[in-house]
């Protein structure tokens, strides 16, 4: 039976945008201005690359302690930007449909504990549901560590998953772990750079993915 491992900011929780704000304040607060689109394309990386990624693009480098507070820096605004969280329309009913039929299934994101743990309460998910965070793992997106820790916890073959992402670096990981890509239009991109990226399929938003389901030979 196929499996599904989930991203969960944009995918499965309405938050791309509180982190991007987040971000862009933990960053100006350190003397970096950087326009809040360039921080929209890499929301998916890792907090460690991110911070790196968006330094080097000012023309400056920035040491291992600086991109740690940052990272701090931009865990304590998200929280306050965004204290409640909404799920993405037909989340919950979605895992809940996997759930009830035992589809293999797991989350595998770039956020840490205990910063997501308020997403995965609003989608109902509990300790049944296998959660793979930026601690379980040496490298973050877009390295394919994160589904392949979550595949090996499901037990089942690469070739059997298919990775949820909403964003290109989600997508990338997948191709990295040889796993097939399933993009979603909830955080921001468009549908041709989610397919230039390697999507087989893209959706709405997981209401969408849910009533096609039958499309990927998960549900009859």
């Amino acid at each position: 039976m196929p499996a599904l491992i989930f991203d969960l900011d944009g995918t499965l929780v309405d938050t791309v945008y509180a982190h991007v704000f987040a971000w862009q304040r933990a960053l100006a607060e350190a003397g970096l201005a950087v326009d809040g689109w360039r921080i929209h394309r890499r929301i998916g990386m890792s907090g460690g690359l991110f911070t790196r990624a968006v330094a080097r693009e000012l023309g400056r480098e920035i040491t291992t302690e600086e991109a740690e507070r940052l990272q701090r820096r931009h865990g304590e605004l998200f929280q306050q930007f965004l204290p409640e969280r909404r799920a993405l329309p037909g989340a919950p009913e979605l895992l809940r449909a996997l759930r009830d039929a035992r589809v293999p299934h797991g989350i595998a994101t770039s956020g840490r504990r205990p910063e997501i743990d308020r997403s995965l309460d609003v989608l109902g998910i509990g300790p049944e549901t296998i959660v793979v965070e930026r601690g379980d793992v040496l490298r973050a997106k877009p390295a394919p560590d994160l589904f392949l820790n979550c595949q090996q916890r499901l037990r089942v073959p690469v070739d059997d998953c298919y990775v949820v992402g909403d964003a290109v670096w989600d997508l990338l990981a997948a191709r990295r772990a040889r796993m097939l890509c399933i993009g979603l239009l909830s955080g921001g991109y468009g549908e041709d750079e989610l397919t230039r990226a390697g999507a087989f399929r893209v959706y709405r938003d997981p209401a969408e993915l849910h009533a096609s389901l039958d499309e990927l030979g998960v549900l009859p």
